[in-house]
């Protein structure tokens, strides 16, 4: 557990090779938050794959324990990923070719800059809930409504903290009973995030020219990708990931993969830990033959 100065905050990150020196050999994996969370939900997977895996989680600003207070940092794609891009220079992550980059929901744009300026260090890029949609009236008015959403979640966001609406929040958020204490978190998290970090976040991630901007570049990843999808998501619906999956079989020359997981919600980390870990750890292993055979 640590903090790193940056321009922007006091970036608070966890890193497993802190609690486990011979991690600094293994392969890197860096985890990126989805829309006002801390990355405390990464926990149950971080677990399962430290064992084979550096695991590198952090909070992104407005959120969890990074401190903001004193900085002003822009809320934007391209602001979120020069903080992330801080930590990764850092700890050193983009000198050689070992690095995994998880980004999950609005994490999955984060994750793909990330993957365009780190392009000769990534292994792979794995994007879960965050697919590309066409331009369809009918997808305009979805973008339309979930904006009001995102306004009356943020005005009216303590009255998640009481019951039934607690209930709501989760049940929206995930398909499976998830444990009490990531319940809480959820809850915790979501309340007690920056009020302009989590409405900026909100609106830039439904934002027609941030979302063409993110369909151009998740088409360019280099690198193995993984789409992996909660087919029971009701928070983002599955058919935008499927839809990305679908594109770059067509339009990309590197390979794609989908991960389709039956019954599940927006939080495969937290609804199927283990199930989850083991397709990240099928696909890490599938990229990293892929480099062994096409050495760039």
């Amino acid at each position: 557990m640590s903090y790193l100065s940056t321009k922007r905050c006091q970036l608070y990150y966890e890193d497993s090779a802190e609690s486990d020196h011979s991690a600094i050999e293994k392969p890197v994996v860096l985890f990126v938050n989805g829309w006002a969370i801390s990355s405390r939900y990464w926990k149950p997977v971080v677990d399962i794959l430290s064992a084979h895996y550096r695991c590198i989680t952090y909070d992104q600003s407005g959120t969890g324990k990074t401190i903001i207070k004193g900085y002003g940092p822009s809320y934007t794609i391209q602001g979120f990923t020069d903080e992330a891009a801080e930590l990764i220079e850092h700890l050193g992550l983009h000198t050689s070719r070992k690095l995994h980059i998880v980004g999950h929901s609005m994490g999955g744009m984060v994750a793909t800059e990330l993957s365009m300026r780190y392009s000769k260090a990534l292994v792979s890029a794995t994007i879960i809930a965050c697919g590309i949609f066409e331009e369809t009236a009918f997808n305009a008015l979805g973008l339309f409504f979930l904006g009001g959403l995102i306004d009356f979640s943020m005005n009216f966001r303590s009255i998640f903290q009481l019951e039934p609406m607690k209930n709501i929040f989760i049940k929206r958020a995930a398909s499976k009973e998830i444990s009490k204490e990531y319940q809480d978190i959820l809850i915790e998290d979501f309340t007690q995030s920056d009020k302009e970090a989590t409405n900026a976040v909100g609106r830039f991630s439904i934002d027609r020219e941030v979302l063409r901007r993110y369909t151009r570049h998740v088409l360019l990843i280099s690198s193995p990708m993984l789409c992996c999808v909660g087919m029971a998501d009701h928070t983002i619906p599955p058919e935008g990931t499927i839809t990305l999956y679908e594109t770059r079989l067509i339009k990309s020359a590197a390979p794609t993969r989908l991960a389709k997981l039956m019954d599940i919600g927006h939080l495969p980390m937290l609804e199927e830990s283990a199930l989850f870990a083991a397709e990240l750890k099928k696909h890490f292993e599938f990229a990293e033959q892929f480099h062994k055979k096409s050495p760039q």
